[in-house]
């Protein structure tokens, strides 16, 4: 079991949790277990989910749902290797959906 605990201005709320695990009873481990789960959920999935609005992919035939997954992903990471411009994730598309310059420099083509 974990306990949650979050306090939000007067507002506290707790929130218990149930784990099952081969891992052995060592709170520590189990906690950093836990965090890296959150993590490339708070990082991966709920970015595809916010930035991408993959959720609301209507996709369905043959390998098309895979395919524009792996497409989504290769996208997130180029957006996200790119250091040359201080943006979000969503800045960073509109601008590669306008930019040729900026499009190129993501995909690494020297014009």
């Amino acid at each position: 079991m974990l306990e949650r605990v979050r306090t939000v201005g007067d507002h506290t709320s707790t929130e218990r949790v149930f784990y099952i695990s081969s891992l052995p009873a060592d709170a520590e481990r189990i906690a950093r277990a836990v965090r890296s789960h959150w993590e490339v959920e708070n990082r991966l999935h709920w970015c595809l989910d916010v930035q991408f609005n993959e959720d609301q992919s209507r996709v369905r035939s043959g390998y098309a749902a895979n395919n524009l997954a792996i497409v989504r992903h290769i996208v997130m990471n180029l957006l996200r290797l790119n250091t040359t411009r201080k943006a979000s994730i969503k800045s960073k598309r509109m601008l590669a959906a306008t930019v040729d310059e900026f499009r190129a420099e993501l995909l690494g083509i020297m014009t």
